[in-house]
């Protein structure tokens, strides 16, 4: 069964909870435990490989429906604390090649295995490879999430020289990997890629939390981060909190609103947007300009684990008395420290990587809402001569 990508992801101050699988980086052992429940998601059968010859063979992966006595490339789940990031384990040459993405790993040094001693562990989206050596298993790569999908059956490996050459199918040819780990660095090169400009914004309940996650998103993706609270002060010369208490909350969000207005037409930023009652993002209204980027819900969750996480996150979206609702994507928060503020940036760019992936016309979708004048229509884009005042003249007849 095919994997169906999450619009929503969670995470609480040391976890990323994506695609039904979590990413801890503090608590790995535990997370693991639970980990590829993703395995789920695929039929769980094995692998093996179809043909060897001598140590220079070659290994191709081929489902198979039986449980062959030979497992040394296979697709089961693997055990719990297994996993560590990849580059903690070896270095590697990635090479991605539109249909496929190669890895190139050497072996240690003076010593090059045979071919039945090397033992490749695949699944859609992870990769183990262990290699005996001197009679001694060592785990030359380990990738508990791989950037993106493969298909299993029609990857392979061989051996040339001293590398062994692991050759995998993408299962998304029209996806380019800029690693084949999915992480901080390579995240932020891909989303920033897909994004073509698109800018981004941040809602959500606490203006000091949407500053924090902007500032780290913005310095993965290269773009320029930018606070209207911050904004707001220096073009009223008022701080936000005298603001509110000489002029009230719907003023406040009426200037925000013509900010946002003022800020939808630059490319490459992220935005951070008043929490609370304050902002524009509260009152449906003003979401007009919001829409001319990506928004991104940064939610408080109670959630104890992923699955009531994600229907927590499903229930707000179809709630219509939340504005945050009509956020492209929701990233559910269990808390908030210091150290907080990258693993949330990294959920954020794990959720835009899938939101962008399965829609990819969305980028051009955004620049030509932006350039018909952001006139609230979206997403279904009315003609140009469509006037929203001749809608609310309309309402007002009826």
């Amino acid at each position: 069964m095919a994997s169906i990508p999450a619009i929503t992801h969670s995470l609480d101050t040391r976890s990323v909870l994506t695609f039904n699988c979590t990413h801890n980086y503090q608590f790995q052992h535990s997370l693991l435990s639970n980990s590829h429940s993703l395995s789920f998601l695929c039929v769980p059968t094995s692998l093996h490989r179809l043909k060897v010859s001598n140590k220079h063979g070659i290994g191709l992966f081929n489902i198979c429906a039986a449980r062959l006595p030979n497992r040394r490339i296979s697709c089961a789940p693997a055990k719990a604390g297994k996993l560590t990031p990849a580059r903690e384990l070896c270095d590697y040459d990635f090479t991605d090649a539109a249909a496929e993405v190669e890895l190139r790993i050497p072996f240690p040094a003076e010593t090059t295995p045979d071919a039945d001693e090397i033992f490749v562990n695949v699944q859609d989206t992870y990769l183990v490879i262990t290699v005996k050596i001197r009679g001694e298993e060592r785990v030359m790569l380990s990738i508990d999430r791989l950037y993106g999908q493969i298909k299993p059956a029609e990857s392979a490996w061989y051996i040339d020289e001293n590398e062994l050459v692991v050759s995998l199918k993408k299962n998304d040819a029209d996806v380019k990997w800029p690693d084949i780990l999915e992480a901080w660095h390579s995240l932020s090169i891909g989303v920033s890629e897909l994004l073509k400009g698109t800018s981004v914004y941040l809602v959500g309940d606490s203006s000091e939390i949407n500053w924090a996650v902007a500032r780290e998103l913005a310095l993965g993706l290269k773009y320029a981060p930018l606070w209207t609270s911050q904004l707001l002060e220096e073009v009223t010369k008022t701080s936000l909190h005298d603001l509110v208490i000489d002029e009230g909350e719907d003023s406040v969000a009426e200037i925000e609103a013509v900010m946002l207005e003022n800020i939808n037409t630059n490319a490459r930023v992220v935005v951070a947007t008043l929490g609370g009652t304050l902002g524009a993002a509260t009152r449906p209204e003003k979401w007009k300009n919001l829409h001319a980027g990506i928004t991104v819900w940064l939610s408080e969750s109670e959630a104890k684990d992923e699955s009531s996480a994600e229907e927590e996150a499903r229930m707000a979206k179809q709630s219509e008395r939340q504005a945050y609702a009509m956020a492209d994507v929701v990233v559910k928060l269990g808390g908030w420290d210091s150290d907080a503020a990258r693993p949330a940036a990294e959920g954020c760019l794990r959720a835009l990587k899938c939101l962008l992936e399965s829609d990819k016309e969305l980028p051009g979708k955004k620049s030509l809402y932006i350039r018909m004048g952001c006139r609230g229509d979206w997403p279904n884009l009315l003609p140009p001569g469509w006037n929203p005042s001749e809608k609310d003249a309309q309402v007002a007849t009826a």
